[in-house]
């Protein structure tokens, strides 16, 4: 049932008059009142309308992108292809361009929340969620509500790096295959003789995370080894030089480390360098994700090469509704192992 501003007003208390106000910002509201006001906007989930009132359909143009840090090559990559795809529908004035706006989450579910309910208020065409998200299954439901409603109010949905969860409705979804990546990436160090590996994880609660732990440790059984000692922190370069202390402290004859990305994995190799080690010679170092700077690493990073400028094309073009969704809605896309120096035999 669509909700009213009378609805509101009664939740808040007030008149319908007052509500007005507060949302339109156009007279002076005491600042306990328009509080009121406002949660109970949020609590109803009530939708402004704009000029275009009269409209049912989302017509706006604008397109929302989320990510968690738009500073991460790995999110920048992505939102800088897709907003490129966005905009080439249009060209000069009223050619039918859209008007992508880059939402920076800060890796915080409440702001995510947030920038959806401010898109879902100004009728965005359409949205874009980048990145993994939190294993938290009250966000999940209320995230998986609230695309839902704006799904039926004509926003094109569009997940890129982030799987569906149950709820999820009349959304695309490109997917990467994080597990069977991390799995591979274990595999060739295996292959190489390595037995005692350690891991540099991401934050524990966020699904990127899970699915490459999940792939590396599928490999470590399959080959009948146990698991090496894990450290879980953030997706830079500080979390990746901060770990080598404890991983060393817990397994001294380590003779590989595999970390949760790219940047995380130049952290590790300044880390070991610290402590006069060499790379591979000592310690091998495996990253994820192939960001630019990979190759240029000394050594070279050996990783898994993510499509991201493809992907986050392909997701500008699903929002646009210039190419069409996967026939099932979700499409998985596998990466690709890279083998490069940082990786090589144990000494014997």
């Amino acid at each position: 049932m669509t909700v009213t501003l009378a609805d509101v007003a009664a939740r808040a208390r007030v008149s319908p008059a007052t509500v007005s106000r507060v949302l339109n910002g156009n007279y002076p509201v005491a600042a306990s009142t328009r509080e009121r006001v406002l949660r109970a906007v949020e609590e109803l989930d009530y939708v402004l309308n704009g000029p275009a009132s009269s409209l049912a359909a989302a017509t706006s143009d604008l397109v929302g992108v989320l990510v968690n840090d738009i500073a991460d090559p790995f999110f920048g990559i992505m939102a800088s292809a897709a907003q490129s795809a966005i905009g080439e529908g249009g060209s000069g004035r009223a050619g039918g361009e859209k008007l992508a706006v880059v939402c920076n989450t800060g890796g915080s579910p409440e702001r995510e929340l947030t920038y959806l309910t401010l898109l879902q208020r100004q009728r965005a065409a359409a949205v874009i969620l980048m990145g993994g998200s939190l294993e938290d299954p009250e966000h999940l439901a209320a995230t998986a509500a609230k695309l839902a409603r704006m799904a039926e109010a004509g926003t094109r949905v569009v997940l890129c790096g982030r799987p569906p969860v149950p709820g999820d409705a009349h959304l695309a979804a490109l997917v990467f295959d994080n597990r069977a990546g991390g799995r591979r990436l274990t595999e060739h160090l295996l292959g190489l003789g390595h037995t005692r590996i350690g891991y540099v994880a991401g934050p524990a609660d966020r699904t990127t995370t899970r699915h490459r732990l999940e792939g590396h440790r599928e490999a470590l059984a399959a080959a009948g080894l146990p698991e090496g000692p894990t450290v879980h922190g953030s997706y830079d370069r500080a979390a990746g030089h901060a770990a080598v202390a404890e991983l060393l402290a817990r397994e001294p004859e380590l003779t590989a480390i595999v970390a949760a990305n790219d940047t995380v994995a130049l952290g590790v190799c300044a880390a070991l360098r610290e402590r006069g080690l060499s790379i591979p010679g000592d310690v091998s170092v495996a990253g994820f994700d192939d960001l630019p700077f990979s190759v240029d690493a000394v050594p070279a990073l050996t990783t898994v090469h993510l499509p991201l400028h493809g992907s986050g094309v392909r997701a500008g073009r699903l929002a646009m509704g210039t190419e069409d969704a996967p026939p099932t809605g979700t499409e998985t896309i596998p990466g690709a192992l890279v083998v490069r120096d940082s990786t090589g035999a144990p000494r014997a």
